[in-house]
């Protein structure tokens, strides 16, 4: 109950806040995008339910010969780079956690391809809400590997706490100013995740490749 009072005070306190400068945002992305202004994508929730998760555009639609998406490097726009730096992308998503649909503090919610993909310890990041920010969020973000970024989920499953996501509130501040672990190596985005590496049975063949907007 205590962690949804505060979900539903900041997420009205951030979307009042940061009203002035999504509305920029949005007329920047619009200028030099053209339309939709948001992305909008379905991502696992709570339980792997999903839900309709929307951010910033900040990659342009552009394919190659073969008609499939360019690389994300080739895709991102200066701007959406910028935004992606600054965390500005991530604002929308105050609606998705008024909603109900997320929580402040809480692991990222990924992609639904991912879903079969998972260890059944690393499936237990769906026991609780997904965040806008979170316990891997402060400790490396996309600069970390997907196995560690998954022990980190499990633990804040294991122990959140009302004074845990008021610090790491504080300290997801500290990194968006300091602009810290935003990509991972020789990726723009985070890359795609190919499977647990504790050895999970899975058909090739299930797995879409869609890397858009993967944080």
């Amino acid at each position: 109950m205590l962690k949804r009072i505060l979900d539903i005070f900041g997420a009205c306190v951030a979307l009042v806040l940061f009203f002035p400068i999504m509305i920029f945002v949005a007329w920047k992305v619009a200028k030099q995008m053209g339309r939709p202004v948001f992305f909008r994508q379905i991502r696992p929730g709570q339980d792997g339910k999903p839900f309709k998760m929307v951010k910033f555009r900040t990659m342009r639609d552009a394919n190659g010969p073969d008609g499939k998406p360019l690389p994300d490097a080739e895709r991102i726009t200066p701007f959406g780079s910028f935004m992606r730096r600054a965390s500005l992308d991530e604002l929308p998503e105050f609606w998705n956690v008024l909603k109900g649909d997320m929580s402040l503090v809480g692991p990222r919610p990924l992609l639904m391809q991912y879903l079969p993909l998972y260890s059944k310890e690393q499936y237990r990041r769906h026991e609780i809400k997904p965040g806008i920010t979170g316990w891997a969020q402060i400790n490396g973000r996309n600069a970390i590997s997907w196995d560690e970024k998954f022990k980190l989920d499990v633990w804040y499953v294991d122990n959140q706490s009302l004074w845990l996501d008021i610090k790491i509130l504080f300290l997801t501040v500290k990194k968006v100013v300091l602009r810290e672990g935003i990509s991972a190596d020789d990726h723009a985005t985070m890359p795609f995740f190919e499977g647990s590496s504790s050895g999970v049975v899975r058909d090739p063949h299930s797995v879409i490749r869609n890397k858009t907007d993967v944080i």
